[in-house]
Order: structure tokens, then sequence, then C-alpha cells
């Protein structure tokens, strides 16, 4: 047995499931070995959307993600989706191929570690023959504890070479148990919460990770609090009567209204960033900010806190449990059948607005609410960046937190179709919903074909307006000329039948009967949908994103 053989059938005996990736002659004998001892291998047509199905399958399952690619341009073409998962400090396992240390002249040759870590990942390497093994264990445990992508540096002559006689013997896994938060931390939120008349709390990814929502939701009814999410951790806490949705630019009127009313807000893994609280204006400057999380870099680092707590999500909310049963603390009075009621109707589907279809486009508001009412509730909705993003993420509801895949921390444009393929791979059991617009689409086209021959359940709806919607318009009011941001229009249908898809083009409402019929059949053949939607409505997020910018 090689090195490359040696070392894909010890990371396979992990319990890796699936890899995804693309193949060249440096990844060949290590992707086979995968294989080989049980994994399956999810071929992407570049390896940009290799990465990034492994990011969203990593988000959705909580397990590591893994890709394998080529040296040199294998590894070039990753950066992008590389980034994104290093920012969303995703646990991924990236096999890449290398040049031999004497390779000075090939024409594949740069310096892969530096790369890597110039975007926030971890580099590690298969250091020899005799080290090779004990090397990838590390990386995919690297991965796993400290939940981040780590690219395991594979040079060709070290693959290549004999491996010594490998244990079969599993490495002991140390188990980390979460950490609780000091007593005294806990005593000082205690006391801001008894005196305290309209509690928030927000749930961010940490919560997510933690598995916190039985003690989320435990907690806040002990205390009469409202439940709120950033957007990466939408669907948290779908289905109380007392969670608000979205905190920041995706939140509905009403909802914003009470998430600005509360005068302690629970932070929970959340970062309080710019677009959780609309650059610092939603939440009350008299209001009490608590934030937890077990990285103290991260309190405090975007958003006032008054109190700082280090801890575990879940074992912080239990220890508040504990403490304020152990005074007698009864709820407050915030949550009353008017708020109730309140909550139920202020939802984005129960928000009016003025219908701007005219039979030849859609409004992409009309067209996301139909299909609400039309999909199944077991869905997943994996989402990609544009001017567009708001819809979905609005009016598309999802049963919980894994049922939403939203690769927005590089914000870049490209990524929903294969983050919607990886979120697919790791739940075939749920519907998935890839919500793209016309440049993503085209930025991803080749992974047309990666549905089509996987036979994937999935819905794809491009959100066609022929431009980059976001330039349009914030420069366009300020009488700037948008010829370079507005395009032909493009016939995304035609393109998906060519690739073995089903396509349909989407004017109005009723052309949504063809959902309506592809569900009946057995949604068996992946459907695209080229929603041409109505090019002058504003996103009613898009003002505060460009703030920020």
């Amino acid at each position: 047995m090689n090195v490359a053989e040696a070392v894909g059938t010890a990371l396979a005996r992990r319990g890796i499931r699936h890899v995804f990736g693309l193949i060249g002659s440096g990844n060949f004998a290590v992707s086979n070995a995968l294989v080989a001892a049980g994994a399956e291998f999810i071929a992407a047509r570049h390896e940009g959307g290799a990465i990034t199905m492994a990011d969203a399958y990593a988000r959705v399952t909580g397990r590591v993600g893994v890709c394998t690619v080529h040296q040199g341009p294998g590894l070039t073409n990753t950066i992008t989706g590389l980034t994104e998962a290093a920012k969303s400090r995703t646990p991924l396992l990236l096999l890449a191929a290398d040049t031999a240390a004497a390779a000075i002249r090939s024409n594949f040759r740069i310096d892969q570690a530096q790369l890597v870590a110039s975007v926030g990942a971890v580099s590690e390497r298969l250091h020899g023959p005799e080290s090779a093994v004990a090397d990838a264990q590390r990386a995919y445990r690297r991965a796993l504890i400290e939940r981040r992508p780590v690219v395991l540096m594979m040079p060709l002559d070290v693959q290549a070479a004999a491996c010594p006689e490998p244990s079969n013997a599993e490495p002991e896994e140390t188990v980390l148990r979460p950490v609780r938060p000091s007593a005294a931390a806990v005593r000082e939120v205690a006391d801001v919460l008894e005196g305290s008349r309209r509690p928030l709390i927000i749930a961010g990814r940490g919560a997510v990770l933690a598995n916190a929502r039985e003690p989320l939701e435990r907690l806040a009814d002990h205390v009469g609090a409202l439940l709120a999410t950033s957007a990466v951790a939408n669907g948290l806490f779908a289905g109380s009567p007392w969670s608000l949705g979205i905190s920041g630019g995706f939140a509905s009127p009403d909802s914003a209204e009470l998430i600005a009313e509360a005068d302690v807000v629970l932070a929970f893994g959340v970062a309080l960033n710019m677009w959780t609280t609309r650059h610092g204006r939603l939440l009350d400057p008299r209001a009490t900010v608590v934030q937890v999380d077990y990285r103290a870099e991260t309190i405090g680092a975007n958003h006032r806190v008054d109190i700082g707590v280090l801890g575990d999500v879940a074992e912080t909310a239990e220890g508040l449990i504990e403490e304020l049963q152990q005074r007698g603390m009864a709820a407050s009075g915030w949550r009353s059948a008017r708020v109730a009621e309140r909550i139920r109707a202020g939802t984005w589907q129960g928000t009016p607005f003025q219908d701007a279809g005219d039979g030849v486009r859609v409004d992409p508001r009309s067209l996301s609410v139909t299909l609400d009412a039309i999909l199944p509730g077991e869905r997943t909705v994996a989402i990609d960046s544009g001017h567009f993003m708001g819809y979905p993420a609005m009016y598309l509801r999802v049963p919980d937190a894994q049922g939403f895949v939203f690769t927005q921390a590089f914000q870049s444009v490209g990524l929903g179709l294969a983050s919607a393929i990886g979120a697919t791979v790791a739940r075939p059991d749920r519907l998935t919903v890839a919500a793209v617009g016309d440049g993503g689409a085209l930025m991803a086209l080749p992974e047309f074909e990666t549905v089509a021959r996987l036979g994937l359940r999935m819905l794809i709806v491009v959100y066609n307006d022929a431009a980059y919607g976001a330039e349009v318009h914030h420069f366009g009011p300020h009488g700037a000329s948008l010829d370079l941001v507005r395009f032909p229009d493009v016939d995304f249908a035609a393109l998906a039948r060519g690739a073995g898809l089903n396509g349909t083009t989407v004017r109005n409402r009723e052309d949504l009967q063809a959902v309506d019929a592809w569900l009946a059949s057995g949604a068996e053949r992946p459907l695209v949908l080229d929603a041409k939607v109505v090019p002058t409505v504003v996103a009613e997020w898009l003002e505060e994103a460009f703030r920020g910018h």
C-alpha cells in the first residue's frame, strides 16, 4: 500500500460518508482509496463548486465536510469557497495534492500553504511516509475540533512512496465537554433579567452548533422572552409562537418594532454584526445587551455589550435557568395575547404589498410567497448572494436551522447552486430549493449538469432581472450609467433542458402551476424556474446593506 492509499483508507475509517471533488492526476489515488473504503464520491464540474458543496454538507449534517482536488490550479479554483468556509468557521477537510519538494520547475508549483493561510484556512501536510497517516488524522481532528477548514497538502512524492504497514486501530478521540460560564457571570445576568420587562433572545450560528434550541426556549419561557435569530441561524425557533424570525435587514416591520422594544437583549452565539442589528440602530440604545460566546474575541467586537459571558450557549442557558429557579423569578408580562397575535399577523407572509407584476414579469415577492404556499414544509432553502436574496430569506419558511443554507460570510455571488447540491446530498429526504439570481446562475452553470447527473430532488429558482440588481438599485438613483450591469435576457429554461433538467419560464403567479404539476408527478427530474422578475422592485434590506460599503 502506498501513502495515498493508506491516507484515503484511514480517513474513510473516521466515518466519512461523502467526498466532493474534481479528479486530477494528483488526487486520483487518494480519492479512489476513500471510495474503496466506503465513502461516496460526488463529482463536481468545477473545484469552486466542489468546495462549496462540502461546506454546505458540513453545515447541514454537523459532520466534517471533505473535498479533494488536484495541486496548483485545482487548489486555486477553490479559494473563494474556501474563504467562505473559513469566515463561517465550517469544519472542512480539503485534500489538496502538492508538488514534490524537488519539482521546483513544475508548472503547478505555488506556495499552497501561504495561499490558504491568506484566506483564514489552516495548512497541514503529509511530512513523510512514516508520519503520513498520523498527519492526515491530525488534519481531520483539527477540522472537527477547531471548527475550521484545514487543507492537507499531499506532496506527490510522499503520496507515491510505500507506506509502512498502517495500524488498523482507530485513534482515541479526546472528548471535549462544553464549557460552563462562571457562576459570577450567571448571577450578573440573572440580576439584569430580574428587572427586565421585555427580554429578547437573539440566537446565532453558535446556538445552532450547540444544539441549543431546547434550553434557549426553556429559558425564554422562564423569563417571558421573545425569540429571534441571525440570518445564518434562521429556522432555529421555527414553529414557536414567540419567534420573530430573522433579526436585522430581513426582519418584517412588526418584528423589527418588537425587537426595538426589548429592554434586555440576550445574544447567544451571535456576532451582533451590522446585518443582525441594522448597523447598530435596531436595538434600543437603552437596552442592556448580554453577549454569550465561547470565544472571547467575538464579545463586543461588533456591538456595544454590557455583560460578556464566556461559555457554551446551551450550558449558559441551563445555568441561567437553574439560577433563576433558585431565585423563584416569575416571567415578565411581555408575552400577552396581543403580542402573540401581532407576531402571528406580522410575518412577511402577512405583510401587504402592492403587486408590481404586469403579466410579462412577476413581482419577486409574489413569486416567493406563492412558492412558499406550494412547496412542502420539509424543505431545505439554499440562497445565493445578490439583490434578490432577501425574498427567499423572508418568504420561504424552513422547518429548522438545518433547512437554511446561507453562504454569505464572504458575500460572493455564485455559491448558491453548489451549496444547494451539498445540502441535497446531506438531506435527500427533503426537497431542496436553490434560490439564485441570473448572475449567480450563469457563474454556476457547469453545476446544472451535476444536478441532472445526480438526479437530485431540487427546484432551482432563478430570480432573473437581466442585471446585477444590487448595483442597478444602488447607483441608478444617483444618475449613474447602468450599461455595465445590465444584460440581454437569458433563457434559463432552455439552458436547463440542454443540461438534462426540466425547465419552465415564469412570468406570473399562474405559471407556478408548473411547480404543482412537477410535485404531483414525484419531482423526480430536477426543475429550473426561469422567473422573469420585475426589475424595478427594490428589496427592503438593500439600503441598509450598502451603508456598510
